[in-house]
Formats: structure tokens, C-alpha cells, sequence
């Protein structure tokens, strides 16, 4: 999951956009970068696998959702399969547009960048908020509810959001006529070029307003801390993103919200170690319990558990707790298990009695290494630490 992009930032839209909006721009990626018109280069490869993985992904409504509440955690293995290829340019595009484009690949020259039209005043869109919450083994084995502090832009409730008290006072901008960009045309030999820029004017607001709010001084938005409660599912990961649509910062001209996107940090914890949904724990027992056997207990994230030393047990044996590791989150992939190593205690000081007592046992046929018997198996392992 590392090093992957942004699902969005890969198609370039926004979260919000539309199925619609989504299929459009992989329409535009898939026919610019299709091996088909782009034989031999890798770059062109990499960009269309990339647009493909984020369709399929963008393109799905439940997939959509994992993703954008956990990230590429959630969807992990679900993009699109190349190993038979990379199917027929002319094929994907009829999937796209329902068959309307079967008279071969040669006949989409003429789509260009899909960008003519006229252009509608956009909809503006707030920025994201990103926070970062720790977690305890113990929260993210029951999943809890946090409460999360942050400032934000919010719409001026003395011009509710508009910038002015009075609608009278904001006039579509006549520069560029509420579009927010201007356009210039250019005519060469190579022919007629179009280019785009924000409008000096309205600074691309598409309005222009003549007597602004004092309140907000015409922006419509002011800043306000608020206390967001947030559930968080049980067996998140460090590095996984939860997002809340629509509770990052307001957007000017009451457009749409961003989102606030809360990474999970994990606590260190003072005695199990994680690795996927599995714990692990390592329990120091004394000779006298590592040969006679014993009862001991073992820290587990609901309490307490106590498991049985059986005779014998050698330094680095492992038993395994099935079901005392964390949950899968949503429920994918079951519950894990827990894993306790025993590691047993030499001491190192010895007073005469008892070094009296040990060395009787020195010569003890039953405490002399043999690997011919019950131990077999623990001196493999011995051996193959050195492999």
C-alpha cells in the first residue's frame, strides 16, 4: 500500500465527484494512455494500470466506500487483473459509452480532451482537515468513539455564507460572466487554440460583491473550533484513514464541505507486540516450571488468561491462543490469534546451597543434551538458527 497514489488524484477528480464525473475522466486517461495508442512505452503503461486500479476501485459503489473511509487498507487486492492483458482499447471504450463507438479504433481521433462546451460557474469545494488519533491494543480490539477537537471555516452566519447582507450587493461577474475563467483564443498556422485562466476580476469567484460582509469581510466564512465525535471501528491499523464526508472546512460561496480525514496512530504497548491481527507475547518462566510444568498468566487485552507450562518446556517454545488477537476491521478476515514464547530464567548469582544442589545434578543422565530423544525437534531448530 505504500507509495501508492491517491485514487482521486490519479483520475483528477474530487471526492465528491459524481459516477458520471468519474467515468469521464477514466475515459480520457484510458484512451491517452492505452498501450494500443502508446506502444512500447512503459510510462504510458504504468499510467493506464494506474487509472484502470483506480476505476475499478471509484467505479464500484461499496469499494468506493471502504476506500474512502480506510483508505487503500480497505480495498487492498481489488483493482483490475492484467495477467491476460490489457484488453482492446475499442472494447473498453464500448463498455464505457453502452456500444456507441463501434466503428473501430480509428474513429476517436476526433474527441480530443472531451473539454468543449461551455463552461458553468464551478462549484467550489472546501479543503480537507487531517488529524491524527492514538489508540490504545485495547481501543482498537473494541473499537471506540473519540472526540476530536479542531478549527475550521465555517459559513458567517451574519451573511449566511454569501459574503453580503444583501443579495443586491453581489453581481455576476461581466469579465468573465460568472465562470470564474476567462478564455483566449489564439489562431496560428498549427490552427485555433483555446487556453483558459482564472479571471483577474473575481478572482475566479464568478461574483463580485460590492458591499461585503463585516462580519466575514466578503469571504462568507469565518473560523470556529468544534468538538466532532468520531467511531472508530475495532482492529484499525496504524497509518489507516477514516474519513467524514463533509466535516472539513466550509467552502466559499456555500460549495461543498471538505472532508476530515483521521489517520489512526497506535500506542506502544508495555507487554504484546502486533503484527497484523496476531499478538505476541513473551513469558519468562523459572527452571523449576520449565522442567516440573506449572500453571502462569498471560496478559491478554480482556484480562487475564491462564495457560498451562507443560514439563519440559525448552526456552523459545510458542503456544498459540487461537481467537485472543484483534477483530479484522468490518468483520473481513476474522478475529487473530496470540502468540506466547516462553523463555526461561538462568540465574546468574547462586548461593552454595544451591549451587551445591545443581552441581549434583551435573551428572545426572537426565539433564545431559540428547537429541535422540523427546528434544529432537527443539535442537533442529537450534541448528537452523545459524542458517
Amino acid at each position: 500500500m505504500a507509495g501508492k497514489k491517491d485514487y482521486y488524484e490519479v483520475l483528477g477528480v474530487d471526492r465528491s465527484a459524481s459516477a458520471d464525473d468519474i467515468k469521464k475522466a477514466y475515459r480520457k486517461l484510458a484512451i491517452k494512455y492505452h498501450p494500443d495508442k502508446n506502444p512500447g512505452n512503459k510510462e504510458a503503461e504504468e499510467k493506464f494500470k494506474e487509472a484502470a486500479e483506480a476505476y475499478s476501485v471509484l467505479s464500484d459503489a461499496e469499494k468506493k466506500a471502504r476506500y474512502d473511509q480506510f483508505g487503500h487498507a480497505g480495498v487492498e487486492g481489488a483493482g483490475p487483473d492484467f495477467s491476460g492483458g490489457f484488453g482492446n482499447l475499442n472494447d473498453i471504450l464500448n463498455d464505457l459509452f453502452g456500444g456507441a463507438f463501434g466503428g473501430g479504433f480509428g474513429g476517436f481521433s476526433g474527441f480530443g480532451g472531451f473539454g468543449g462546451g461551455t463552461r458553468q460557474q464551478r462549484v467550489s469545494r472546501g479543503r480537507d482537515i487531517r488529524v491524527r488519533v492514538k489508540l490504545t491494543l485495547e481501543e482498537i480490539a473494541n473499537g471506540v468513539e473519540k472526540e476530536i477537537s479542531i478549527e475550521k471555516s465555517v459559513p458567517c452566519t451574519e451573511c449566511s455564507g454569501k459574503g453580503a447582507k444583501n443579495s443586491s450587493d453581489i453581481k455576476t461577474c461581466p469579465a468573465c460572466n460568472g465562470t470564474g475563467e476567462v478564455q483566449r483564443v489564439t489562431n496560428s498556422f498549427l490552427g485555433q487554440t483555446i487556453t483558459r485562466s482564472t479571471c483577474q476580476q473575481c478572482n475566479g469567484e464568478g461574483k463580485i460583491i460590492s458591499n461585503p460582509c463585516k462580519n466575514c469581510s466578503g469571504s462568507g466564512l469565518v473560523r470556529k473550533r468544534e468538538t466532532i465525535k468520531v467511531r472508530i471501528p475495532a482492529g484499525v491499523e496504524a497509518g489507516m484513514q477514516l474519513t467524514l464526508q463533509g466535516q472539513g472546512h466550509a467552502a466559499k460561496n456555500n460549495g461543498i464541505n471538505g472532508d476530515l480525514l483521521v489517520v489512526i496512530e497506535e500506542q506502544e504497548h508495555p507487554n504484546l507486540k502486533r503484527e497484523g491481527n496476531n499478538l505476541y507475547y513473551t513469558k519468562i518462566i523459572s527452571v523449576p516450571d520449565a522442567i516440573l510444568g506449572s500453571e502462569t498468566e498471560i496478559p491478554c487485552l480482556d484480562g487475564n488468561y491462564r495457560i498451562k507450562v507443560e514439563p519440559g518446556t525448552q526456552s523459545g517454545k510458542v503456544v498459540r491462543l487461537r481467537g485472543r488477537g484483534l477483530p479484522s476491521v468490518n468483520g473481513y478476515g476474522g478475529i487473530g490469534d496470540m502468540y506466547v514464547k516462553f523463555a526461561v530464567w538462568i540465574p546468574k548469582k547462586l548461593d552454595k546451597e544451591d549451587k551445591a544442589l545443581i552441581e549434583s545434578l551435573r551428572g545426572k543422565e537426565s539433564f545431559k543434551p540428547d537429541p535422540s530423544k523427546d528434544d529432537k525437534g527443539f535442537f533442529e531448530k537450534l541448528k537452523g538458527l545459524f542458517d
